[in-house]
This record gives structure tokens, sequence and C-alpha cells, in this order.
């Protein structure tokens, strides 16, 4: 069994950032790369947002990027997916194809939007269909849009697109939504300023295109049954995300499935509830979920990491 000072798992933008941190501390870590290697980006198409990248760039292109620098200063780059964790006692066990322990550990396993299933939706992601109107809203300035979703997710992602496109139309397959009140509130002033229009009691039956591009949904009524086609340019599921934390169920203190981090003024940030496991990405974070706040996270865990071992030892 192969022994590290530190392990992470996962190895998007959260878990490359912590493996160069923890690799220019000298400490090699071994970043165990998952079933998704490079994380939610590598099935983006146009990343806009990226600072310093001024002129765009590929979210598979950004992640080779990632990926190459993660293992340039000594950090090992492994090809597993890790199916069960002994965190009760140190060295912790991660068991995979095979086993490896660490004396510290980083969890950076993301999370995955939700999406309907839709061979459509599928067919169209990346071209017109997203999760994150904060990540693509910017492609579709001035186009109509829709929304898919009745929550909070779904009432904000209509409120920021409203402020980019011509139209935003939130459907929701109930006749009442579930967002939170003051959401609601400022939902209506977008309504009634014409911004926004709500199709209630509908379901997204399928997302139709050019085979490039989406151009347009046909929506099914839940009442009658009867169909309905929108024109829109781009299509915004909000039904949710599920973070990949299923492997740490009754090992680790979460909420609703997200890690729970110590967080505070004093370091130490992103320490979880069992000493020398640390969290970074969207494992732990429910609200910002962008590629810069996981790397950003990343770099925290690595440091918070690194002090661990220094002051245990």
């Amino acid at each position: 069994m192969q022994h590290y000072r530190i392990a992470i798992l996962g190895s998007g933008p959260a878990g490359c950032t912590a493996a160069l941190y923890v690799a220019r501390a000298s400490l090699q870590p071994a970043m165990i790369k998952g079933l998704e290697p490079g994380g939610q980006l590598t099935t983006t198409t146009d990343v806009d947002n990226w600072p310093a990248d001024e002129q765009g760039v590929q979210g598979p292109e950004l992640m080779e990027r990632f990926l190459r620098h993660a293992t340039k200063y000594g950090g090992q780059e492994i090809t597993d997916h890790i199916v069960d964790v002994d965190l009760t006692k140190r060295p912790f066990v991660l068991s995979g194809n095979q086993k490896y322990s660490c004396d510290a550990l980083i969890i950076a396993t993301g999370a995955s939007a939700k999406y309907l299933g839709l061979p459509s939706e599928q067919q169209y992601k990346g071209k017109g269909v997203s999760a994150c109107a904060t990540c693509d809203g910017f492609f579709f300035r001035d186009q109509p849009v829709c929304v898919i979703g009745g929550g909070n997710t779904a009432v904000e992602e209509a409120l920021y697109l409203a402020n980019i496109c011509s139209e935003v139309t939130l459907v929701h397959r109930r006749d009442e939504f579930r967002a939170e009140a003051i959401m609601m509130e400022k939902l209506f002033v977008q309504e009634q300023a014409g911004k926004i229009k709500i199709k209630r009691s509908f379901v997204l039956d399928e997302v139709i295109g050019d085979g490039k591009k989406v151009t347009g949904v046909r929506l099914r009524s839940v009442t009658d049954q009867n169909n309905t086609e929108l024109d829109v340019h781009g299509v915004f599921i909000a039904i949710g995300h599920q973070p990949n934390t299923a492997l740490f169920a009754g090992k680790l203190e979460m909420d609703e499935g997200y890690l729970i981090t110590r967080a505070g003024r004093d370091g130490m940030s992103s320490a979880t509830s069992c000493q020398g496991v640390f969290a970074a990405g969207d494992v732990h974070d429910h609200t910002y979920r962008q590629a810069v706040t996981s790397a950003a996270s990343g770099c925290i865990a690595a440091l918070d990491a690194v002090r661990y071992l220094r002051d245990n030892d």
C-alpha cells in the first residue's frame, strides 16, 4: 500500500490547485483523479470568466493546463476511483482499485448538476443547455432564454439572466413555487416589468435544435398534456446540484450532502469534522460554485493541510 503525506481526491480546479500548493511545499501529494478527471469544466465549452484569459478558453483546454501544472512540482497523478475510506485513525486508508494511505486528506470531489435526463438535453449540453447562469449567461446577451425549475436556484438564475437576456421564461412544473418569499417578490417585480415570463404547470418535454445549437424548447402541460413551443437560444436547468460526498456519509458532518467546514478567522477554515481531513470546492460550497472560487478553496485547503502536518508531527 502506497503511503502519501497528503492525498487529494478529485482533479477539478480545487483538486489541481491543492495538488500544486502541496507539491510546492515539497510534500509530493497524490491526486486521485476519480471518475471525471478535470471535473465539470471538461464538459463546458466556452469559459469566458477565467481571470487572465481575456479571449476566453475552452473548458477541456483549461483543465489540461490545470492538470499539467498540478504535477509540475512533483505531485503524482493517479487514475483511480475511491469507493471506501477509513477515517477512524491515522494514517487514513483509501480504497479503490488499489489501496492508499495518507496522513492528511483533501476532499475535492466536486458536485454534479442535476439534469432531467432527456436525450435532447444531453445532446445540446454546452451548445445552449447549461446548469449555470453565472457561467454561461453572458453568451446569451440580448437573446431569449428559459429557466427550468421552481426553487431558489431557478428564481436566482432567472433574476440574474433578466439583466442580460432579451427575455427570460421561467418554467415550473407546479402552480406554486418553492422559492423563498423575498425571492418571489423580486421575481414578480421583473415579471411586471416584462423581463421575465412565468409558465406554471409545464415541464420541459424536449430541447429543439439544429444539431449545432439550441433553437427552442417544447413544453408539456401537466394539466392537459398539450404541448407548446418557445423560441429560445438558451436553456438553463436549475433544479439543484448534488455534492459528490456519498462516500463520506456517516463519517463526516454534512448539511444536505455538503461537507461542513470550520470557517472562522483563525485559519484552518477548510477543516472538516475529522482532524486531518479538509474540504475544497463544490463539496462544501453550495452558494458560489465557480471555477475561480473552487481553485481558491483548493489553495486554502492545501495550506491548511500543510500546517496541520507541521503542527501535529
